[in-house]
């Protein structure tokens, strides 16, 4: 009996919910498993919207304890002007590492493939950030053309100006001898 079964009879307080009862899904926006075509990665510019918004409050709060300086209020006293510094240098800081994205995973397979020299069979690509600034690089992870691959490489790539940041290639130290041929 589910607890849709159970709805209105009353039996809730004497038969608990089994964990074969509870069901958890993904929203439909969510679910990629039966998403096909090229999918969009989300720009890190969208960093800039939170830090105006940061500066947009800091301002205020300076605003605010301009107007009560030297009232006597309580509610309004040097603790403001801290927190409004607090936010003015998050502000700062999430305008200034809201790099825009201009380099998307194609573009850095393409500029990867070029820099390992083989001709490339499977590939990967994982977006992370480097530096203080948070600088949006692309990480390419290649495997030669052969089955099985005898060589590999790893290519950081720029995702704001697509320059090749370090780059590894060695031959494919995996052992697939034991694998099932495909």
């Amino acid at each position: 009996m589910t607890s849709e079964d159970r709805a209105g009879t009353g039996d809730e307080a004497t038969e608990p919910l089994t964990d074969a009862d509870i069901r958890d899904a993904l929203p439909e926006d969510l679910n990629a498993a039966g998403y096909v075509g090229p999918y969009l990665f989300p720009n890190n510019n969208r960093r800039r919207v939170p830090g105006v918004m940061y500066l947009v409050l800091a301002a205020v709060l300076v605003v605010a304890w301009l107007a009560t300086r030297g009232t006597g209020t309580v509610l309004v006293n040097g603790g403001f002007l801290a927190a409004a510094g607090l936010l003015a240098l998050v502000g700062v800081y999430s305008i200034v590492a809201g790099w825009n994205l201009d380099v998307d995973e194609r573009d850095a397979l393409v500029l990867a493939v070029a820099e390992v020299g083989f001709p490339v069979g499977h590939a990967s690509a994982q977006l992370g950030w480097r530096g203080l600034l948070s600088r949006p690089t692309w990480r390419i992870l290649l495997y030669s053309a052969e089955d099985p691959p005898t060589k590999r490489g790893l290519m950081l790539v720029d995702g704001v100006n697509g320059e090749i940041v370090e780059g590894f290639v060695e031959d494919n130290p995996e052992d697939w001898s034991s694998s099932p041929a495909t």
